[in-house]
């Protein structure tokens, strides 16, 4: 397996929380199923592999994306070469549609396309909810910057009603940071594989004037909710 090269430095900003989730949290659990609820696993940085398939392709860093990037498309774009004027350039959407079908083409049955891809997105903690007998989480997307551009992974569907599933200690716990408004974000981790039709799009991004955007979409296949340790 690839040797998981994650920049995650997310999340609680007391170091006493770390301190009680030791205590608290265990990596046992099960990965959600596109949603759901899931366990909060409480990970080193180099134990991330050992709750992902053998042979997955961590993306989390910029040079682990260009280096799977230029396995299947070779090189960057000349993204002002197809910008030109900008979005009112009468040439500019046919420059882009004309890169991504060119690119789309080469790519056809490249085995870099098999192979399973782990990303991540930020999971901010919302208040426990009786209902679900769990804390819900809101899903956003991470944008990474790279030498090709900026990176954004979609999952082909994003994991609905995801929420973590925690015991009355570790519930209390939340439930009082949440209370002083300390602000709790977990990542959540996605592996799957590229959607062979639509695996990669380019694009502008709509933030910064000519700054190309690179979106993989991904058919996700494990969700896992991830506390990394300092």
């Amino acid at each position: 397996m690839h040797r998981p090269d994650v920049s995650l430095g997310s999340v609680m900003c007391v170091r006493a929380i770390f301190l009680l989730l030791t205590l608290v949290l265990t990596g046992e659990g099960w990965s959600a199923e596109l949603g759901g609820s899931s366990p909060l696993r409480y990970l080193d940085l180099n134990e991330l592999d050992s709750i992902l398939p053998r042979d997955a392709t961590v993306l989390t860093r910029p040079a682990s994306i260009e280096e799977f990037l230029t396995e299947l498309d070779g090189e960057p774009p000349d993204w002002s070469a197809v910008y030109g004027h900008g979005h009112h350039d009468p040439g500019h959407d046919e420059r882009l549609f004309a890169l991504n079908r060119e690119r789309d083409a080469k790519r056809e049955g490249k085995q870099a396309l098999l192979k399973q891809v782990v990303f991540t997105w930020t999971g901010v903690v919302s208040r426990y909810d009786p209902v679900i007998d769990g804390f819900p989480i809101a899903l956003g997307p991470k944008f990474i910057k790279t030498t090709w551009g900026m990176v954004r992974f979609k999952p082909e569907e994003t994991p609905g009603n995801l929420s973590i599933a925690t015991d009355a200690s570790q519930q209390g716990f939340l439930e009082g940071l949440l209370e002083q408004h300390h602000p709790v974000e977990i990542d959540v981790v996605m592996t799957g594989k590229l959607i062979p039709e639509e695996s990669i799009v380019y694009d502008f991004s709509h933030d910064e004037e000519g700054l190309g955007l690179i979106m993989p979409f991904v058919r996700v296949e494990q969700v896992d909710c991830v506390l990394f340790r300092p």
